[in-house]
């Protein structure tokens, strides 16, 4: 693999000769804006995933969500025709649980604010959940629908008055049928806000969670695949491992002309089915990209041009780009209201 350079300064945008699926042997799949949408499948993404497997990768599916336990993940992936074993997800709550494990032992006392998902995690990794109000030696939080606010009020105060606190993550945000709704990460800044503290993460982009993931699942060459870039492609960068990026999600044309040189994937497709595919050179001159049959370019306004044919995936990755040089020789973001991204 080669890196393609857009300009004398950044790299963006590797190339592989051939698939994804031969040249990883594990693919670390986020789940919500990847592989489903709330109660549905993301388009195309079970058979991807089918044909993953097929081509010898493993395959594990990991999620910042605390509030659903492993089983529940699996049985939710097979109602949507995804194949999936408990053994087979990760989740924020198993990281944040043995982030307390590795801090205060087994036989360690949690104050838990979440749901099931969490408590079981804690439970597995041999950690005794006590109530909000009981002596405990940490405090942890995870997303949770029905938490109750007086549980949130009193958990603030013992964490403001040095009871040490692990969040499962800092999602501000998650895609759901009806539009994006506040994470558990809103939850996470108000507490910081209140307390004054900040605390240990389990989940995405913080390690724990894909090195749980890889100690787990095993692989020697690992990818990490996610919508997010805040939180998979920056979680990949933290452990050191390659990332692709899908459009399937929350991250856009508006997040992607924005994206600092440390925010931006390995490789970029349209969706999961990239995995099957080779990743191929991409190359800008002046604000200028040609490739698969699609240009996309720049002008001295900003403004993001694209004419031409191709597939979606060379589409993205013309104006990802395009965009990316233009942010980084003229630090300024491109406008991409003009443009529309192919179907």
């Amino acid at each position: 693999m080669t890196a393609t350079f857009i300009s004398e300064r950044r790299a963006v945008l590797t190339s592989c000769s051939i698939p994804l699926s031969e040249s990883y042997d594990l693919a670390m799949l986020d789940l919500d804006g990847v592989v489903y949408i709330g109660g549905h499948a993301v388009p195309g993404a079970p058979d991807a995933i089918e044909a993953a497997r097929a081509a010898g990768m493993h395959v594990a599916f990991v999620t910042n969500n605390a509030a659903r336990s492993p089983r529940a993940v699996a049985a939710h992936l097979a109602e949507l025709g995804v194949e999936a074993n408990a053994e087979d997800v990760v989740t924020s709550a198993q990281a944040a649980a043995s982030v307390l494990r590795e801090r205060f032992g087994g036989g360690a006392r949690i104050a838990a604010l979440g749901a099931d998902g969490l408590v079981e995690a804690l439970g597995a990794a041999g950690l005794e959940v006590v109530g909000i109000d009981e002596p405990a030696d940490a405090a942890v939080t995870g997303y949770g629908p029905d938490v109750p606010w007086r549980d949130i009020m009193r958990l603030a105060t013992r964490i403001r008055d040095g009871l040490p606190w692990v969040a499962s993550n800092t999602d501000a945000s998650f895609p759901t049928p009806y539009g994006e709704a506040p994470g558990h990460g809103v939850l996470v800044e108000m507490l910081s806000r209140f307390t004054g503290v900040t605390p240990a993460v389990g989940g995405k982009p913080a390690p724990p969670l894909l090195e749980e993931t890889i100690r787990r699942v095993g692989g020697r060459r690992p990818l990490m695949v996610g919508d997010r870039l805040d939180t998979d492609i920056a979680g990949g960068a933290a452990v050191g491992v390659d990332t692709l990026l899908v459009m399937t999600g929350v991250t856009g044309l508006a997040e992607l002309a924005t994206a600092r040189p440390d925010l931006r994937p390995t490789y970029l497709t349209a969706d999961l089915r990239g995995l099957a595919a080779p990743q191929p050179t991409v190359s800008v001159t002046a604000g200028r990209c040609s490739l698969g049959g699609w240009t996309v370019s720049i002008g001295p306004d900003g403004a993001v041009t694209a004419s031409g044919g191709g597939s979606a995936d060379d589409w993205w990755r013309a104006v990802a780009a395009s965009v990316w040089w233009h942010l980084d020789t003229t630090g300024s973001v491109a406008d991409t209201s003009d443009v529309t991204p192919p179907r």
